[in-house]
């Protein structure tokens, strides 16, 4: 552990601000995963992978708490989505040796592009809290999200955060804080079945890991507060500067990998 104490550091500030951005609209494994990269060169991808989960379970787990103190849960919809989320997380992770992942890339390029222009121009979009389903057809629309954001969870990853909170305002009409609030829930089911993985293996630094999870917890903190007392409007304004950040990582990465 002592080689580490330097790094920690550096760990440090990296987790506390993707622990604030991933609270508010999420996106901070964008932030945080190539930052231990970075910071940690000489250690396996594995366990990097597998630190990078547990600081980021801290972190969703407080951003959780804190949502549900200000925002009623469907959990009738959640539970089959979670569920679906999980299986389909599952499948994906198994499919990455078999399909052409670079492929997948400029799909979601082209997908967030729409997103973050469509975000803009709307410019009451999240701002009012009008379900579009029925219970039944919301438990269904769940179940379907909770497939497609698995595989892609699974399969590739980046923007998991941000894709569920855009889609259950676009798609189910709640406003930017309800969407939000259950995107923590799905968000924290597939990193506690990720764990699940890396855990029994060994693939993480567990005093790292714990470390930069207090610190991800306390972004966490910080950015649940600002977002409920501040709501809609500002969501909306992080989710624009996240997704451009993040069409600009997937830019880049689309172009080195046909280069």
């Amino acid at each position: 552990m002592d080689f580490l104490i330097s790094e920690l550091w550096l760990l440090l500030p990296l987790a506390f601000l993707a622990g604030l951005i991933d609270s508010a609209v999420g996106g901070g494994g964008l932030i945080q995963l190539p930052g231990i990269f970075t910071i940690l060169p000489n250690q396996p991808a594995p366990v990097l992978h597998g630190t990078n989960k547990l600081s980021s379970f801290c972190g969703t787990a407080i951003a959780t708490r804190q949502y549900a103190r200000h925002v009623p849960f469907h959990w009738k919809m959640l539970v089959g989505a979670i569920l679906m989320a999980l299986v389909f997380a599952n499948l994906g992770a198994r499919l990455i040796p078999l399909l052409p992942i670079q492929y997948l890339r400029p799909i979601m390029l082209v997908l967030m592009i729409t997103m973050v222009i469509y975000t803009f121009y709307k410019k009451d979009l999240g701002h009012t809290h009008t379900p579009k389903f029925q219970q039944k057809g919301e438990i269904i629309a769940g179940l379907c999200l909770g497939a497609a954001i698995g595989f892609y969870d699974g399969f590739f990853g980046p923007g998991t955060g941000s894709l569920l909170a855009f889609a259950f305002v676009k798609f189910f009409g709640y406003d930017f804080l309800v969407a939000t609030a259950h995107s923590k829930i799905i968000n924290l089911a597939t990193n506690f079945a990720a764990l699940s993985f890396f855990v029994p293996h060994g693939y993480l630094l567990w005093g790292v890991g714990l470390i930069m999870g207090a610190s991800n917890v306390g972004g966490a903190l910080v950015g649940t507060h600002v977002v409920t007392k501040h709501g809609a409007p500002l969501i909306r304004k992080i989710l624009i500067v996240v997704l451009t950040l993040t069409i600009g990582k997937f830019g880049f990465d689309t172009i080195r990998a046909l280069i």
